[in-house]
């Protein structure tokens, strides 16, 4: 169970508190520990501090952040080494724990982290059917069209992401199951764990977790043969790259990126010629004024709207 998966980190203190507030884990999205500050809770869009409205909120102490990371690192911090270099452990059923704390450089690069101060989980939710809307207008004459799905931070791109990627790879009412490839550079997408993941992505999906994009893309068009390639995320001059080769050579292309709109992608430096060219050919635009999730608008290849506010 979820709540299991998370409560079974927590330090015991925390766990009680949780408890006594009868948080629902549907509508849990963050637990923020911060030594010496209070204990924060992301909640249904909205912070909950316990204790906070009779001016006792529960402060964290080091013992609590020490204590949790025994919990997630099953008292060895040093087989976490490799995720700690990227700022978070991913932990079984696919949460994310982000940690932060003074970085151990090697040749100009991150090392490991110490002296750990902030641990943030990032509780995973799965919405199964999400992506139902989506599919009458990313599918031509049951063709997938390249799709780049462009939302601020915290508006349900990895959500979304993870239902197309299920729906195509199991098939429905506007595709046959396809075979499809992921490069899950964060482990948000399937959430692995101990290298199977969380999350339900469909029976023709391949995972390479914890890889570069760019170079995971290649690997998998070299070694899986994908019908379909998805990637979270992209932005640097690699990943442009490896997109483009991923189409020549007949790959469907899934992939998100951070933007406010579509004119601000557009003058992304990298993207921008990408999408100038019409490399793709649907935009997916999410919002979140009504919540995650909030689909503004779906353009074409030449920015025209197909739809709105869906």
């Amino acid at each position: 169970m979820k709540e299991d998966t998370i409560l079974k980190v927590l330090p015991w203190d925390v766990r009680s508190i949780i408890q006594k507030e009868k948080l629902e884990f549907e509508y849990l999205q963050e637990i923020r520990l911060r030594e010496g500050k209070p204990l924060i809770f992301l909640y249904h869009d909205t912070e909950v501090i316990p204790g906070a409205k009779a001016r006792r909120p529960y402060l964290v102490t080091k013992d609590n952040i020490r204590e949790m990371l025994e919990y997630i690192s099953n008292y060895s911090l040093y087989a976490c080494e490799q995720e700690m270099r990227q700022g978070f452990i991913t932990i079984e059923g696919g949460h994310r724990v982000g940690l932060s704390g003074q970085a151990i450089m090697e040749n100009g690069k991150v090392k490991n982290l110490k002296y750990i101060s902030s641990v943030n989980i990032r509780v995973a939710h799965e919405m199964i059917g999400c992506a139902d809307a989506v599919f009458p207008y990313i599918v031509c004459n049951r063709m997938l069209c390249h799709t780049l799905i462009v939302s601020p931070p915290g508006c349900g791109k990895t959500t979304l992401l993870r239902d197309l990627i299920r729906q195509i790879s199991e098939g429905n009412s506007w595709l046959p199951g396809l075979a499809v490839g992921v490069v899950d550079e964060r482990s948000e997408i399937g959430g692995c764990y101990m290298g199977v993941a969380q999350n339900h992505l469909g029976i023709r999906t391949d995972i390479l977790d914890g890889c570069p994009k760019a170079e995971g893309m290649i690997m998998l068009i070299r070694s899986m043969s994908p019908q379909v390639i998805a990637v979270d995320e992209i932005g640097t001059v690699e990943d442009i790259h490896a997109i483009e080769y991923a189409m020549q050579c007949g790959c469907r292309m899934i992939a998100s990126v951070h933007g406010l709109n579509m004119d601000e992608a557009s003058n992304k430096p990298v993207l921008g010629d990408l999408i100038r060219r019409r490399m793709f050919q649907r935009y997916v635009v999410l919002g979140n004024e009504k919540g995650p999730g909030e689909i503004l608008g779906i353009y074409d290849e030449r920015g025209s709207v197909l739809c709105r506010n869906l």
